[in-house]
């Protein structure tokens, strides 16, 4: 335990309390991510066959084929398609709400990931700009026996906090950049399911008359 405290120490001493937080910053996003990994995983997210494979089936008109493929689909989605297969076109409204809120809690703790890009560049700024203050003022201080080298090893150290906060911020923006881009698929998948179920266009669909095609067989 003494040798991270002693690690600690040497990275404040080095470039400040402000690479400390970023560190943090770092550590609790990493989590995060593991996190919602794990959590997209859980969800099935991208794995959907067993339940387009519901969704064509009620398409052409095979309701049986249908609840069958469905019954095999581990799809956090599933349960939203099968209350499409019982509802209405009326009910339109309600089903995309009961699929928002499953997306919800998938999109949990983005808003976090996001705001640490958007905040680590400013924060390694800050840092740099406390850097320079502090080096001007070494440089003030000394007054005609001011040292180049003790200037520039001040620059260096301020710089620092610079990478550090681009270093925290670039991964996390590429990495919530591909949740939200898998989020925008899934929310394509579910609008396009719940519309194929509502509105199917096989050949069964135009003899069933409107109301008792969504209905339970």
């Amino acid at each position: 335990m003494s040798n991270v405290y002693d690690l600690l120490g040497n990275i404040a001493e080095l470039g400040g309390p402000v690479v400390l937080i970023l560190l943090a910053t770092a550590v609790m996003t990493t989590a995060v991510v593991f996190y919602k990994l794990w959590q997209f995983l859980a969800a099935g997210v991208g794995r959907h066959k067993a339940l387009t494979q519901a969704v064509e089936a009620w398409d052409q008109g095979d309701r049986a084929g249908a609840r069958l493929a469905l019954s095999a689909s581990k799809s956090y989605l599933a349960p939203v398609i099968d209350m499409a297969l019982h509802s209405s076109a009326q009910d339109s409204t309600r089903l995309e709400a009961e699929a928002e809120s499953r997306f919800a809690k998938l999109e949990r703790g983005m808003r976090l990931l996001d705001s640490v890009a958007q905040i680590a560049p400013l924060l390694g700024l800050f840092g740099t700009v406390l850097g320079m203050i502090e080096a001007f003022q070494s440089m003030q201080e000394a007054g005609a026996q001011v040292d180049p080298s003790l200037l520039a090893g001040g620059i260096w150290v301020a710089l620092l906090t610079t990478a550090v906060g681009l270093a925290v911020a670039m991964p996390t923006s590429v990495i919530h950049s591909w949740f939200e881009s898998r989020m925008d698929r899934e929310r394509v998948i579910a609008e396009r399911a719940i519309a194929t179920i509502l509105y199917p266009q096989g050949p069964r669909a135009a003899q069933i008359p409107e109301g008792a095609a969504y209905g339970p067989a």
